[in-house]
């Protein structure tokens, strides 16, 4: 996946990195990891079909960088699935998940790491 900036139309930058993750609904715990991130969600490749507006638990452990030294800040949030694509040959599904439950010092971490990789990137 590459990032074009110049096309975005969603309101918030998302940064594509594997960030690892865990979510949770009433059918279970799954653990994967992102492909991409924003403040406002994620987006990752589930290896069940999760129906979408099905509400989540989601955990995520997000590598932040402060006074040179980066360390792992585990940030929790609920999340409502937006949309369940099935990933052709396989019995994997991508989902993209809205966090639509989140602490705002939660959605600042994540605001700071996108700067910070997107800065890498520039």
């Amino acid at each position: 996946m590459a990032n074009n900036f110049q096309d975005e139309r969603r309101q918030s930058p998302r940064v594509n990195r594997n960030i690892p993750l865990k979510i949770s609904s009433d059918d279970g715990d799954v653990v994967t990891q992102s492909w991409n991130l924003s403040r406002s969600g994620v987006y990752c490749r589930v290896n069940r079909y999760i129906d979408p507006m099905t509400k989540l638990k989601i955990h995520l452990l997000l590598p932040l960088r402060k006074n040179q030294k980066v360390t792992t800040k585990k940030l929790s949030c609920r999340g409502v699935v937006v949309r369940s694509e099935s990933v052709p040959g396989t019995p994997e599904y991508n989902v993209a998940i809205f966090f639509n439950e989140i602490n705002n010092k939660d959605a600042d971490n994540i605001s700071t790491y996108i700067t910070a990789e997107l800065a890498k990137v520039s």
